[in-house]
């Protein structure tokens, strides 16, 4: 699972371009649980390509569009589409079901 770090400059093209699922991730330094998910996250059994870190306080414009109120935020991009907010409990069986359900949604474009 490959992981990297996007900005409001190039997580649109980024996201779009990339094939497979990627799961992104709004945190920030200050938030306990976006820590915990920093470190735990890359661990889990996830069936997905990789993790797209986005710091929130940085990356305004992404926060915006996004409509991010709560930190960590976590969305589902596939192939370039949208597929929504990841709900779910912090929790490597629930983050599973909920990233499964997320793909059996419709797809959006990119906010």
């Amino acid at each position: 699972m490959t992981e990297l770090e996007l900005t409001d400059l190039d997580a649109d093209r980024y996201l779009l371009d990339a094939p497979g699922i990627s799961l992104l991730i709004f945190t920030s330094i200050g938030c306990a649980s976006c820590r915990w998910v920093k470190r735990e996250l890359p661990k889990l059994p996830l069936a997905i390509q990789r993790l797209a870190w986005v710091d929130a306080a940085d990356n305004g414009g992404l926060v915006t569009r996004y409509e991010v109120f709560q930190l960590p935020a976590l969305f589902v991009v596939r192939d370039g589409q949208f597929y929504g907010a990841l709900q779910s409990r912090l929790q490597p069986a629930a983050l599973i079901q909920a990233l499964d359900t997320a793909l059996s949604r419709h797809a959006e474009d990119l906010p």
